[in-house]
């Protein structure tokens, strides 16, 4: 035993240096802050001014990121990798056609999806094909080439990435090779953001239905039908599945059977709905914002001065909403629906992309471009490229 605590004696000063120096070359360095984490640093409620622009002809599809950096399709088939803190470009990538689903980032790749032209002269209709590029070049790493376009948003759990189709295929692709791990075809488009919850992945499809596919096989575990087209992204929580349609409904449904929970009427189609807490937050084209309980209870609305088609953006106590044809960004407290904050954005809202946080900065989509908004001790003004 004596032998012992004299080797750790022994020990304890050259341990201690390699401890300091693995800490100086980043290998002890503190993980990245999650989604929720670098959300916290940003108060939707306080005042924000514009820390940077970008400005591009924008497609109607959210931007990509990662803890440090914002991936912006734009027209013509090119995805633009900027820094979330500055704007400084880091590098474009083109892949010619366009871009043809919002595209998603995991710490080493950014996952594309986009249109291809169709072999063969006699036929108009565009194939598709799905990428992945390396983060610090923005090069592609692997291509997988689709009968038909990807549609709606990419979605990532583990090492699947999950997407449908326009010609109704709902797809499982390998993240690392591109490998199709399955795809199951159905009767009509999907254009929705597919979320998985581990078990089940859930796809809104262009007929109205709400489909459960089993993660490992795609193997179909339930169907929920509507009376329209489910286009817009899927809340999963507490073994509950919650997704908006045009017949003007919220839904609520149960994760393992799809059985009906309680679904509540709003005053036109539903785009996207988010989670808050116990709470659902729903996006509607009546020009209204709408608070759900647990139990489908309404416990506000709000007039906006436009249709809302994005995903609402919630941070803490409020949420933020793009309506569409207007210049300004509303943030609502979600306690009682009362006007909290408007960004001016100096641009018309003509997108349907999503607002983002990264790091401290607000990211939203205009029809020229995309802002970044900041608390002002943080913001720092930069011109366009």
């Amino acid at each position: 035993m004596l032998h012992l605590c004299n080797f750790f004696v022994r020990l304890r000063k050259p341990f201690l240096f390699v401890i300091l120096l693995l800490s100086a070359i980043g290998l002890f360095a503190p993980l990245s802050l999650s989604k929720t984490e670098t959300r916290a640093s940003l108060l939707l409620s306080q005042p924000l001014t514009i820390r940077w622009r970008y400005q591009s002809d924008t497609l109607n599809l959210t931007p990509a990121f990662d803890t440090e950096r914002i991936y912006l399709p734009i027209a013509g088939g090119t995805l633009v990798c900027l820094k979330a803190k500055d704007g400084q470009l880091c590098w474009r990538s083109e892949m010619g056609g366009e871009l043809s689903a919002s595209p998603i980032a995991d710490e080493q790749m950014i996952y594309v999806a986009s249109e291809v032209a169709a072999g063969g002269s006699n036929t108009t209709s565009p194939g598709g094909a799905l990428r992945a590029l390396g983060r610090e070049g923005g090069v592609t790493q692997w291509m997988t080439p689709l009968v038909k376009p990807l549609k709606g948003s990419l979605a990532i759990r583990g090492e699947k990435l999950f997407a449908g189709g326009v010609d109704g295929r709902a797809y499982a692709f390998d993240k690392r090779t591109g490998g199709v791990f399955w795809s199951i075809p159905f009767s009509a488009p999907f254009g929705g953001q597919p979320v998985s919850d581990g078990s089940h992945v859930y796809f809104g499809s262009d007929d109205g239905s709400m489909v459960a596919l089993e993660e490992s096989s795609g193997k179909l575990v339930w169907r929920f039908k509507t009376k329209g087209v489910i286009r817009g992204p899927v809340a999963v929580g507490n073994g509950r599945v919650f997704f908006g349609s045009a017949d003007g409904y919220v839904y609520c449904v149960t994760a393992d059977k799809g059985h009906l929970v309680w679904r509540s009427r709003t005053g036109g189609g539903v785009e996207a709905v988010t989670l808050a807490g116990d709470s659902l937050l729903a996006a509607s084209l009546d020009n209204f914002a709408y608070l759900f309980d647990a139990k489908g209870g309404r416990m506000w609305k709000k007039q906006l001065p436009g249709r809302i088609s994005s995903q609402p953006l919630t941070v803490q106590e409020a949420a933020l909403f793009m309506p569409l044809s207007s210049s300004v960004a509303v943030v609502l407290a979600l306690r009682d629906g009362k006007q909290v904050n408007l960004l001016a954005t100096g641009d018309e809202i003509t997108s349907s992309a999503a607002p983002i946080v990264v790091g401290d900065a607000l990211i939203v989509t205009t029809e020229h471009g995309m802002l970044a908004f900041a608390p002002p001790s943080a913001t720092t003004s930069k011109p366009s490229p």
